[in-house]
């Protein structure tokens, strides 16, 4: 009786560990890109911390008509020229600013821009991350979906 009594408290003891260690969602991870204008998939976009700031590298391409499957970004003006879209590091150097991410920049290749950046987790549902790109005054902010694990 005194070791059911024992393997029973135990039990109860680690359930209640085990729920007190949540956490909190984060923009780290894999999210994926939608194209503004098609609202169809672009990429699949992995962010990362690295010395204490925070990157974002393309992991995948969504095929597109008339595009190969993995070309390369020729209208970077930067050293991202030249590089291939997939593994091409697209957002640098941000920085955590309560629940932002801010001071960094976000390339389109598209276009070959680079844009002041800043991102934050939407408030009603974690699995949006609002992604917000800067030049001078005018904005752009997409809506990237977190990728299921």
């Amino acid at each position: 009786m005194k070791s059911l009594l024992l393997v029973f408290s135990c039990v109860l003891l680690m359930g209640a560990t085990t729920k007190s260690t949540t956490t909190s969602p984060t923009i780290f991870g894999k999210w994926i890109t939608i194209d503004d204008e098609t609202n169809k998939k672009k990429s699949v976009v992995e962010i990362f911390e690295r010395d204490g700031k925070v990157y974002g590298k393309i992991v995948k391409l969504y095929p597109r008509e008339g595009r190969g499957p993995n070309p390369k970004c020729d209208k970077c003006t930067d050293d991202r020229k030249g590089e291939p879209l997939v593994g091409l590091e697209i957002i640098r150097d941000m920085e955590k600013d309560d629940d932002e991410y801010e001071d960094g920049t976000i390339c389109d290749p598209e276009n070959g821009k680079i844009y002041d950046c800043a991102m934050w987790l939407n408030e009603d549902n974690s699995n949006r991350l609002m992604v917000r790109g800067y030049l001078g005054f005018f904005y752009r902010t997409q809506i990237w979906v977190r990728l299921p694990e």
